[in-house]
């Protein structure tokens, strides 16, 4: 087992919305990119979502997301892990982002959005104890729980895509 790190979120000032998943897998941590697994869904679902293509380069897509005013970045700054599997991460290995900073140098995010269960119960675990809403002004912030992009969930791509769109366009909270 070894200790995996997580990136830098790509965001900036205007981002609304963040979207987070739980801890790059082997082949995103070997690009140094966000969801490079080919057979994962969030570079599909965000390219019909909001009308990039999917085909340009790692760079270009990443600029698409940040003029849709989305920012990325994973609940976790390191845990330990074989694989990529989210149930391969050793309980007690788990060390949440600083999302205070985050939310405090990106203050107009009103919505967040887990990449998956994991995302969101370890967002709930390691973050939300340690930060004060009042605090950082999180009060209006919606937090909403996507179906996983991850190959390793066979939901079809459609059926991904509609539950994004749901969600992202019509959150409620989680």
């Amino acid at each position: 087992m070894s200790v995996v790190t997580s990136f830098q979120p790509i965001a900036d000032k205007s981002a609304q919305m963040l979207i987070l998943g739980s801890m790059p897998g082997v082949l995103s941590l070997k690009a140094g990119q966000y969801y490079a697994h080919p057979r994962n869904a969030f570079w599909p679902i965000m390219a019909s979502l909001y009308n990039f293509s999917l085909h340009s380069t790692y760079d270009s897509r990443v600029q698409s997301l940040k003029a849709s005013r989305i920012a990325v970045w994973d609940v976790l700054h390191s845990c330990v892990r074989t694989g990529s599997l989210d149930s391969a991460i050793v309980n007690g290995s788990r060390i949440a982002n600083d999302f205070r900073s985050f939310f405090k140098h990106h203050p107009n995010i009103k919505i967040v959005a887990f990449n998956g269960t994991e995302a969101e119960k370890s967002f709930k675990t390691y973050v939300l104890r340690e930060l004060d809403m009042r605090e950082l002004d999180l009060g209006d912030v919606t937090f909403v729980r996507l179906p996983s992009s991850s190959p390793s969930h066979t939901k079809p791509l459609a059926q991904k895509i509609e539950a994004w769109r749901k969600a992202l366009i019509n959150p409620r909270p989680v």
